[in-house]
Order: C-alpha cells, then structure tokens, then sequence
C-alpha cells in the first residue's frame, strides 16, 4: 500500500518527528489545538499527516502570528505552526539536516547538532584576544527578509527530493493569522517558531554571508549564531572595509544591515592603548567589554572578555520577582529550592559560563527575596529584613547545596 503513494514516507519518521515536537513542546497553532489533545487521537492523527505527505496533498495552515516584546521597546513576530505541521516540518528537517550539516561553515554555531552558544562565545573571546577590533552586525529583519528564489536556490543545490522541495515551498508560502483573524501573505521571509526555519536561514547565510566571507576575507575570523554575527578586526580601517564590503553582498541577496545597531568595537585591555567611542557589545546574551581579572599570580589586569549583559540580568531579576515567593509563606524552603532550582541551574550553567561573577547582582535579588518570604513566614523576622538574612546564610552553611546559586553567592564571598 504505502508504494502506491508518490512520495516514499516512512511511517516511522513521522513517529520519531511527533516524539522531537513532544519533547520540545510548545503552543498551539492557529487550531488552537495542544499536544495532548492532539495525543487524544494520536494514532489516527498521525496516519492521515502521513498519508496527506505521501500523496502530496499536505497544504500546512496558516501560521499564528504572535509578537514578542524586544528590548528596545519594538516587538518580534513569531509564527506558531499547529502541532501537525510542527510534526510535517520535523520530518523535512530530519530528512534535509543530515545532508546539509556536513557543508556548514565550522564558525556557524546556532541551531546545529554538536554547536552551541557557549562554544561561539568561547571563540569570540579567544579571538577578542587575537585582534583589537570588533565588528558587530545586525541585519535588519533578516527571518522576515529572506528572498525565496535564493533560498529554494540553496536547497535545490544538495537534493532533488521532490516531496522535500515541494513542502518548503508551501511552508516558506503559507500566510501568517493575525491577532484579529486576518491572513497576512508572504513573498519573503521564514516565520521564526517553525520548526525548519532555522536550517533554512542557516542554509541561506551559510551562501550569502559564510562562504562569501571564506572566499573574499578568508584572514578575518568570525562567529554567527543564526543572524548574530561578530567578525574580528586587525585595525579599525580593515573593520569599516569589510563592513562596506558587507553591506553590498547583503544587498546582493536581498538583505541590508541594520546601522542602528551594527558597530565598530575596540578590544580595549592593558596592552592596547588609546580608545574609542565603543568598547563594549553584546553577543547572546553577554557582554564583552573590558573587566578587572587576576593572572596566575593573583595580580590584578584588565582583561577584554565577556560577562552576563545587563539585558539578561533585567531579564532573570524579573523572572524571579515573576515567580512571587513572598507569597508563598505555606511552603518550606526545601518546597522553594525545588521549584526554583531547575531554572537556576540552567542560567547558571550558561551565564555562569564565563565570569560568574557578574551574576552576583542578580543572584542577590534572590536572595532579598527569600528573606521577604521569611520575614512573612516567621514573627519572628517580620519588619526585620537583616535578620532573617542572617537565618538564611546559616542554612547556607548548613546545606549549600539547598539552593543552586548558593555554593556561587557564598563560597566566594568565604574565599
């Protein structure tokens, strides 16, 4: 039965993909309808997907448009396919990755298997080390911008599987839903939220920006996560050429930089005379710029290298204040760490990849917090912040382990 369809699907890739959307969970489309109202008739949902693919019948729906608050006060639009067509991307990308990965660009670190923000972080700074200037590009609207023809371009040069071309056509086409129930059509641009968008824009930047970048300045390191890029310099003359140079390839593929927000940065450090108007910039969630460190000999230097950003940490501190656990004087301490340590862990391994201790601000507002949560729980603290701080360190001393950021907070504050 299944080699009378057109296109040869095999009913486990399917399965595995709804298994990948399962574990990444997500909202609900357009449908409205959620991952486990669409497991209530799993079997049966999940064989008419296959059977629309593999007849060449499956048109996707629209995408639910929802914009995301940026920090500069503009918002970020996000498309939000249903759970079926989460699962029908899922399956375009397990079949397309595998065959694209090998010709990524080793300096593209975003959306990979075996690449990750920390490692592109890791190079920024070697190379902030190597070379005192940095340019920092933003392109304008990049997901909203990519030209289709280029794209189906790129992906017609590594397969000619037609149910593959045929469905990336149909998601890069398929009209965005408005908040209001109007459809918004596109002739440009992959919506960010689905599930393939993120190896197509690799895949479109990979040849527009990596491999131009190889053959025309192939001395001048880089690191792109996505559509961040970060290039570094000899001198400041080279930094404003290549950023013309830039300017005109992006033109090329329909793409423009941002110049409100691309910069020309110095490396400053203690080797490094003289300065410039920008010394600092800020690359996934960090800022790089100029701090005091202490070499092996315990002398203090300053040194270029990167710390969580302000951003971030405005980010966390509003997280924390988000989850109200002042008003939580039912539950126990041992009650809060649990609720609260998963999150803390997961920003302390990433933020506490590199200069841990620019979250002591942000980990102190915890700390204020939970003694608000036990001056509220105990009479005997109420109207007595300090002391119920002090109860706090003590327990510290105690299980320093209880709450994630502690060993950090304390340990150093010890040494």
């Amino acid at each position: 039965m299944d080699r009378a369809k057109p296109f040869s699907i095999p009913k486990r890739e399917v399965w595995e993909a709804y298994n990948r959307v399962k574990a990444n969970k997500g909202a609900s489309g357009v449908d409205g309808q959620s991952i486990a109202e669409f497991e209530k008739d799993l079997e049966n949902n999940l064989y008419k997907l296959w059977n629309r693919m593999s007849s060449g019948s499956y048109f996707p729906p629209p995408v639910r448009r929802v914009d995301i608050p940026k920090g500069d006060g503009r918002k970020r639009p996000l498309g939000i396919p249903t759970v079926a067509d989460r699962i029908a991307q899922m399956v375009a990308k397990r079949y397309l990755e595998p065959i694209l990965e090998p010709y990524f660009h080793p300096n593209s670190y975003g959306y990979r298997p075996k690449k990750s923000a920390v490692q592109a972080l890791g190079a920024a700074r070697k190379n902030c080390w190597r070379y005192d200037w940095v340019l920092d590009l933003d392109i304008r609207g990049f997901f909203d911008n990519i030209d289709h023809g280029l794209l189906m371009h790129a992906v017609r040069k590594h397969t000619d599987c037609k149910w593959v071309l045929l469905y990336i056509e149909r998601w890069l086409k398929a009209p965005a839903q408005l908040e209001d129930g109007m459809l918004e059509e596109r002739d440009k641009g992959t919506p960010q939220g689905g599930v393939v968008s993120p190896l197509l824009a690799n895949l479109f930047l990979h040849y527009a920006l990596d491999m131009w970048m190889d053959r025309r300045f192939p001395t001048i390191p880089f690191e792109r996560y996505a559509d961040d890029v970060i290039c570094h310099c000899k001198t400041e003359r080279q930094a404003k050429y290549l950023l013309v140079a830039i300017e005109r390839r992006l033109a090329e593929c329909n793409l423009e930089v941002n110049p409100q927000k691309t910069k020309i940065v110095y490396c400053k450090d203690d080797n490094r005379k003289g300065g410039c108007p920008n010394e600092k910039f800020d690359f996934l969630g960090f800022t790089f710029r100029p701090r005091l460190a202490k070499n092996r000999k315990g002398n203090l230097f300053v040194n270029f290298t990167p710390g969580v950003s302000n951003k971030a940490a405005k980010e966390m501190r509003q997280a924390m204040r988000g989850w109200r656990l002042h008003m939580c004087s039912g539950k126990s301490l041992d009650d809060l760490a649990r609720m609260v340590n998963p999150i803390l862990r997961g920003w302390l391994n990433y933020y506490g990849s590199y200069c841990r201790s620019a979250l002591f601000p942000t980990f102190e507002c915890l700390e204020r917090i939970l003694s608000k949560w036990a001056a509220r729980k105990y009479k005997r603290f109420r109207r007595r912040r300090k002391p119920a701080r002090h109860w706090l360190r003590r327990i510290s001393r105690r299980q320093p382990g209880l709450f994630v950021h502690w060993q950090l907070l304390y340990s150093a504050a010890e040494q």
